[in-house]
């Protein structure tokens, strides 16, 4: 990928000189749609990212949310699709690397992970070995680290195929006195590089995150991905803490996209600064580096920091404490940002030219349609055993049980539950943590998919107790020129916004990645959200049930089967579910009938339906007997997935009933047991399946990959 003609003609008249081969390809990097965002930051307005809790939102390395006066925690999200294309292992391991590196540079300690994951059909082999790669990754450097990857989802979409989706979030503790922003405070500040010596790994990196992925992109885009070190990342952090806790740092960012001239032209920008920095004095692990190559390498593992030039010393010391490379770059100035290289002047132009200058796109967009109604013949043995046992509905152990998700020693609810639950013992009080999407659903209908996706993530933190607190992003698309991938982009945008404004969610910072697109087609339009909540009590009720209540079902029994998972495996079509006119009030409800007494066991109604949940709730202990009837066919009471609803089990019924009075309707379903199976009534026909068979049935990735 070059610059094109048309910003080239902008940086000519703005330089009134042809720019320098450096420069050109800064510009190149910079003003990419990866760094950018050309054609998303016009509808990105849409987000409501203020609350009185928001400290840092939008547009900072990572956002930071307020716990309380004195403690707060940093949320971030990043994609690394392109890079997890051509090497699942590297490109997924340094996606981990860099979003905590984005937690280090608020002055954070990363406390959890969230990683969101697609890719194309399971049957397909090329799809597994992704998946096997993709997983390594994220479980080889997370554990490296010490950081729980905690939560996340696993998808499988036909249309993920030539282009697979790795989305992580990370989640960072700090008190109030420790936060550090990156945005530079004084001229004749030093800038300190920290961390590993640059190589010419990486390079063109956040160019090649803004185009299509080619027919031959594994082998031929393999220079641009970068190789990860987690033992150096670790060292790093540990340095970061004494750096910060030292008060020696008076701004931050990490090296990720365009490496270090992404880093300190966008440092200096944000404080409205410039920099006079010296590229031979960059430390290096290659001979006969030029200066395109130091300045735009996206080697990993390290930081760029501002420091008082009186303290550089003792930053140095504390670098070679952990030994950790570190070069005194340059300086923060009031004028250009200046790149010299053996005497010889590579790059001057204004950071703030650099940062903000590249021009949006007003792409035309158009709008999408919903399929009609077009419904297979229901069988409903067929219909259990075949969704039920489907990749997407099936156990994803086999994914987190290769994560150490109690290092720390803070995760009270583990993988593999609704959300997990994080003991935040200073501020005595427990932070839940979901992620993830459902491409069915915003193929289906970008708008309202998007809509559910973030209900469904504020569902999944009410089931635990929690009271939803702040949300962030990863909006994945597909080619923006082609008008229909845009206006489901769009579509996506929207939804997302309009139901986190419905739920008085602030969505405080985020990350877009378009252009995914291969020859195989554009991915499904994929809104990833990553969202807190705050509970009081570490302790949240089981999702598997006790074997001792009564089963009840909060919100309408029944819903359109558009974008199921019951559609996807069996054939047809339908619109996407209408949506709760009040999903505020019916968040605010679960998440009180979760920490009454009476509660037994929670689990919300997500992919596959109730018939899904309630086959994820039974075990060898406990079982359950329900039965399924009312105004709406037993297909869609069993397989809608209409989000913002959830099983209970209780010994007080008529209390979740009162919590639920005119906000949503309670069906009572049946009655939990000591059978260790469930049994589903449905009109004329009944279904029978053990804990074991069912277990048996779910277990279809360790079967397929162990």
């Amino acid at each position: 990928m070059s610059l094109s003609e048309s910003d080239r003609k902008l940086v000519v008249a703005e330089l009134d000189r042809d720019p320098t081969p450096a420069e050109e390809t800064l510009f190149e990097n910079l003003w990419s749609e990866h760094c950018a965002y050309r054609s998303s930051r016009p509808l990105l307005s849409a987000f409501d990212s203020e609350s009185e809790d928001v400290i840092i939102g939008p547009g900072d390395d990572a956002a930071v949310v307020a716990l309380n006066e004195n403690t707060y925690i940093t949320m971030g999200i990043e994609s690394h699709n392109h890079p997890s294309y051509v090497d699942p292992y590297d490109g997924a391991a340094t996606g981990v690397g860099g979003i905590v590196r984005d937690t280090l540079s608020m002055g954070a300690y990363p406390i959890a992970l969230a990683d969101s994951l697609y890719f194309g059909g399971f049957d397909r082999e090329h799809s597994r070995y992704l998946l096997e790669g993709v997983v390594e990754g994220i479980a080889d450097y997370g554990n490296s680290i010490g950081v729980p990857t905690v939560t996340g989802s696993t998808q499988f979409h036909p249309d993920y195929e030539g282009n697979p989706l790795v989305n992580v979030a990370c989640v960072g503790l700090l008190s109030a006195d420790r936060l550090v922003t990156a945005n530079a405070q004084q001229p004749g500040n030093k800038l300190v590089l920290v961390g590993n010596a640059t190589g010419r790994d990486g390079l063109g990196g956040a160019s090649f995150a803004s185009e299509d992925l080619s027919e031959d992109a594994e082998t031929e885009d393999r220079p641009a991905v970068q190789v990860g070190d987690p033992y150096t990342e670790k060292l790093l952090i540990e340095a970061n803490e004494e750096l910060v806790d030292g008060d020696l740092v008076e701004s931050a960012r990490d090296l990720g996209a365009a490496g270090l001239g992404g880093a300190s032209s966008e440092l200096v920008a944000k404080g409205g600064l410039g920099a006079d920095i010296e590229l031979d004095r960059v430390h290096q692990r290659e001979p006969n580096m030029n200066a395109l190559e130091i300045l735009l390498a996206e080697s990993q593992e390290r930081m760029c920091y501002e420091v008082r030039p009186e303290i550089v010393d003792r930053v140095a010391d504390i670098a070679e404490k952990y030994d950790l490379g570190c070069s005194i770059i340059g300086d923060v100035t009031d004028g250009n940002y200046v790149c010299t290289f053996e005497g010889e002047t590579v790059v001057d132009v204004s950071a703030e030219f650099i940062g903000e200058g590249a021009p949006m796109n007003d792409l035309p967009a158009e709008e999408p349609t919903q399929p009609e109604t077009d419904l297979p013949d229901f069988d409903l043995d067929a219909a259990f055993e075949t969704v039920v046992g489907s990749p997407n509905c099936a156990s994803k152990r086999w994914v987190y049980r290769q994560y150490d998700h109690e290092v720390q020693t803070r995760t009270a609810t583990p993988p593999g539950d609704d959300s997990a639950v994080m003991a935040i013992r200073r501020a005595e009080l427990g932070l839940a943590f979901s992620s993830g999407a459902n491409p069915h659903w915003t193929t289906v209908a970008p708008y309202d998919g998007a809509c559910a996706v973030a209900l469904e993530n504020a569902t999944n933190l009410a089931a635990k107790g929690a009271t939803p607190l702040a949300a962030v992003d990863c909006l994945n698309g597909g080619n923006p020129e082609k008008p229909d991938v845009y206006g489901g982009f769009k579509g996506i945008v929207d939804g997302l916004a309009d139901m986190c404004s419905e739920l008085d969610v602030p969505v405080v910072g985020g990350n877009v990645s378009l252009y995914n697109d291969s020859p195989s087609g554009p991915i499904p339009p994929t809104p990833t959200l990553a969202m807190t909540g705050t509970t009081a009590d570490y302790d949240a009720p089981p999702t598997e049930l006790s074997g001792e209540g009564t089963l009840l079902l909060v919100g309408e029994l029944s819903g359109a089967l558009g974008g199921s998972e019951y559609l996807a495996q069996m054939g047809g079509s339908d619109r996407f579910p209408a949506l709760p006119e009040n999903p505020s009030d019916i968040v605010s409800a679960l998440s009180e009938v979760a920490t009454q007494d009476g509660t037994l066991a929670v689990h919300d109604v997500s992919d596959g339906g109730l018939a899904v949940t309630l086959a994820e709730m039974v075990s060898d202990d406990a079982g359950a007997s329900v039965s399924v009837s009312g105004d709406g066919s037993i297909v869609e009471s069993l397989f809608s997935e209409l989000p913002g609803r959830a099983v209970i089990e209780t010994t007080t019924p008529e209390a979740v009933s009162g919590v639920f009075e005119g906000v949503a309707s309670v069906t009572e379903l049946g009655i939990a047991d000591g059978s260790g199976a469930l049994e589903i009534e449905a009109g004329d026909e009944t279904v029978r399946w053990s804990a074991e068979d069912i277990a048996e049935l779910r277990d279809v990735l360790v079967r397929e990959l162990d």
